[in-house]
């Protein structure tokens, strides 16, 4: 008996050994099939370089570093929407979301190696200071902008309440690169804004799609419905220069408007990434007279919205071609906090339209007036003929892919600007006192506003002459 409790620790022991042995195998296999056969050579060649830079560098330099930069290169080569978040960035954007931050206030992306501004967001201290879309930022402080990251040029704009900042900017039509120095400030996003306009319609402004918007455009339409004695005469849903934001806001904002109905729907590569998003019906439902305003600053989460209402017959669509990103981003959380931003599916309006790389196109086309001379407030100024950028801008960018309908296997949607001749960095420094005084820009006379009152002012008789058009369009 003691002789067999003598031996039964190393047979314990052996046993472990193999079972361990056997699992290793397991999580082998499992990564073999994971990955291509061709992956282990690929990143052989990877451990080398990474070898041969730490040891040659001029500089020591950390690993960390160098994978740092590998990932983000990694994902910066795939499409201009995936990226990788370090763990600072990831916070960035959980605070984002709900909707305050601390920074300038202003939506950028990258355009030919250059930062290039999509639009300022109102009431912050880019829009103050004037900033439009397409104007690109060449230095930020001392620092030139080329080939920087999205990434690298959000971390050096967010910063502190107070503290300063100078961009160089270049503007299309203006002769010198020009300073504007701001203060940061902590960006608090009122995403939803309402008021009664002319004629005693309706009006509500989104501004980004964050945590609670649904709320806030819900409160807004019952406060209309009490002030005119439980009826909507008209509403405006103003989603111009809005860059999207929570897929399942954009949902909700659309279900407010609907009595049922496909809303939008994903396709991705996974099961996971099928799926459709449905309006409910509802007992009582006020068909009020609607009109949505878009423009090429309206994108991804925006889009949704018009195309649903579109698709649906539920509103008409006024104003330009919006920014046509129709890609779904899906934050995936890494185990050091860190997270990737992976685009994983394309969305399609209720109809099977595809809007990537081409937008929404209006039922009214109309554009609001250019800048003046007067409104630019800069010697030499002149109009720019087409300042907005578009997602078929950027490089890099998906190409459209329409798709046969909704009743194709497992159908499904989700959850973000113009061309603009790009100057070189280098050669346009300004001098000093050369750079030109900018003013926030003069208010102009808002026709795409105006044009949505028209028709909510004739709204039968347009419905009559919307529905002609459409027939005699498909007929062709």
């Amino acid at each position: 008996m003691s002789l067999m409790k003598k031996n039964r620790w190393p047979i314990t022991l052996a046993a472990c050994l193999i079972a361990c042995f056997v699992m290793l195998e397991e999580v082998a296999v499992r990564r073999a099939q994971a990955l291509p056969s061709d992956s282990y050579h690929e990143l052989e060649t990877f451990a080398n370089v990474l070898a041969i830079v730490q040891k040659n560098y001029v500089e020591p330099v950390t690993t960390k570093r160098l994978i740092d930069g590998a990932i983000t290169g990694m994902l910066a080569s795939l499409d201009p929407h995936s990226a990788y978040l370090t763990p600072e960035l990831y916070r960035d954007l959980e605070v984002e979301t709900r909707g305050s931050f601390g920074g300038l206030g202003i939506e950028i992306t990258i355009k030919n190696g250059v930062l290039t501004v999509v639009s300022p967001i109102e009431d912050t201290p880019a829009y103050k200071a004037g900033l439009k879309a397409g104007d690109q930022i060449i230095k930020i402080n001392d620092d030139f902008t080329k080939d920087m990251t999205l990434t690298e040029a959000v971390k050096r704009m967010r910063g502190p309440r107070g503290s300063k900042i100078k961009l160089t900017i270049h503007r299309t039509g203006v002769a010198e690169l020009f300073n504007v120095n701001l203060a940061r400030d902590v960006i608090k996003i009122k995403s939803v804004k309402s008021k009664t306009i002319q004629d005693g319609y309706s009006y509500v402004r989104i501004s980004t799609f964050q945590e609670s918007t649904d709320d806030a455009v819900e409160k807004a339409v019952d406060d209309f419905e009490k002030q005119d004695h439980g009826k909507v005469k008209g509403l405006v849903l103003d989603l111009r220069d809005n860059p999207g934001g929570l897929l399942n806001q954009a949902v909700k904002v659309s279900d407010e408007f609907l009595d049922g109905g496909l809303i939008v729907y994903t396709q991705g590569r996974n099961e996971n990434q099928q799926q459709k998003y449905f309006s409910h019906k509802k007992t009582t439902f006020s068909d009020f007279p609607m009109v949505v305003l878009v423009n090429g600053g309206s994108a991804s989460a925006s889009e949704i919205v018009a195309g649903a209402l579109q698709d649906q017959k539920r509103a008409v669509i006024v104003g330009t071609q919006t920014f046509g990103k129709g890609s779904v981003q899906t934050i995936l959380p890494l185990d050091d906090h860190s997270a990737l931003r992976l685009t994983t599916a394309r969305y399609f309006t209720p109809n099977g339209r595809s809007i990537q790389a081409v937008g929404i196109t209006p039922d009214v086309d109309i554009d609001n007036p250019k800048p003046t001379l007067a409104s630019l407030e800069v010697e030499g100024a002149e109009v720019d003929e087409n300042p907005e950028i578009h997602e078929r801008d950027l490089p890099g960018h998906f190409q459209n892919k329409q798709h046969s309908g909704t009743d194709a296997e497992h159908p499904s949607g989700e959850q973000s600007k113009d061309s603009v001749t790009v100057p070189p960095a280098a050669d346009r420094n300004p001098q000093p006192g050369k750079a030109a005084a900018m003013k926030p820009p003069k208010e102009e006379k808002d026709l795409q506003l105006q044009k949505a009152v028209d028709i909510l002012n004739h709204w039968e008789s347009f419905k009559v002459q919307l529905a002609k058009n459409s027939s005699e369009a498909s007929a062709q």
